[in-house]
């Protein structure tokens, strides 16, 4: 007959205190690493949103007191007059209002394009598939200010200068490689089995792409819309080129003629400034989960 030995609390307490001391020490060394970290990531985010906190007092005080002598952080004089005066102007409305239509155009047009180009680049192999890529890349290469001139002169020529027609198929042009490029590598990184399994349920090849595929891309869908939008929204040279009407001009160039040779409505500006981001921090809030999935996919296998 064997008999059980039982454990007093206290002999099972000083078995298991070394372990809980060895895991309290281990969290200790690790808290100077966290606290280093967590405080040289406040640093970097004060850094990099600095710029916003100045335009916003800035924004907030009189336009007269923007570059008074000494200068001064805080206003002395808080108002929104300049928040005010710029919502209520029917021309910065009109500046809005263009840098939607062409920024929400442009985008759509580049996904109409892009996904089922991207997904034929991935899917098939077809002859000179390298150098259609290539060229993709190369495309990346040609700035906008460097071409502005012939692309004023081709929608001249056509009668679309001064047009929203010629601002959203230049945006749309410039942005195609970019997304394609981001979503081929998502296709293709998509086993052929998961296409193979949806053609024998009977899904042709358009209901494959829209109902299998694309779910299964969102992450890249998402990353090529953001970067579109933001890069058509934020477009500048060939809008102040081809628009010279002042209510059809985007924000990115209306909000420069608050400030003049013979004018300088600082506080207008900065208020207008800071409006104008708006929209891509909404975007950003909306959509974020899948932008970080988009941008991180492929970095653990």
């Amino acid at each position: 007959m064997t008999s059980t030995s039982v454990q007093s609390p206290s002999q099972a307490s000083r078995r298991t205190a070394p372990l809980s001391a060895g895991s309290t020490l281990r969290r200790r060394r690790r808290s100077p690493r966290a606290v280093l970290l967590t405080v040289a990531g406040f640093i970097v985010a004060f850094v990099f949103a600095s710029p916003y906190l100045v335009m916003l007092l800035d924004a907030l005080r009189p336009s007269g007191e923007v570059l008074a002598t000494p200068p001064r952080l805080l206003p002395k004089v808080w108002t929104l007059d300049a928040f005010v005066d710029v919502v209520s102007d029917p021309v910065f409305r009109g500046w809005l209002s263009t840098s939607l239509i062409v920024s929400v155009t442009s985008t759509v047009l580049v996904m109409l394009v892009a996904i089922p180009a991207a997904y034929f680049t991935a899917r098939f192999r077809f002859r000179g598939r390298g150098l259609f890529l290539m060229l993709i890349i190369v495309t990346q290469m040609f700035a906008p200010t460097s071409l502005v001139v012939g692309i004023y002169r081709e929608f001249y020529d056509w009668g679309l200068v001064n047009t929203y027609t010629s601002l959203i198929l230049t945006d749309a042009a410039f942005n195609i490689a970019f997304a394609l490029w981001i979503l081929q590598g998502f296709f293709a990184a998509i086993p052929a089995e998961v296409e193979e399994a949806a053609v024998l349920d009977g899904a042709g090849r358009m209901r494959t792409l829209l109902q299998v595929m694309l779910p299964l891309t969102l992450p890249g869908v998402v990353t090529a819309i953001t970067f579109t939008f933001i890069a058509t929204w934020n477009e500048y040279v060939v809008a102040l080129t081809l628009m010279q009407d002042e209510s059809k001009k985007p924000l990115t160039v209306g909000i420069s003629s608050y400030v003049t040779a013979y004018q300088q409505n600082w506080s207008d500006l900065f208020a207008a400034s800071l409006i104008a981001i708006v929209p891509v921090v909404i975007l950003f809030a909306l959509i974020e989960k899948h932008l970080v999935g988009g941008l991180t996919a492929g970095a653990v296998k």
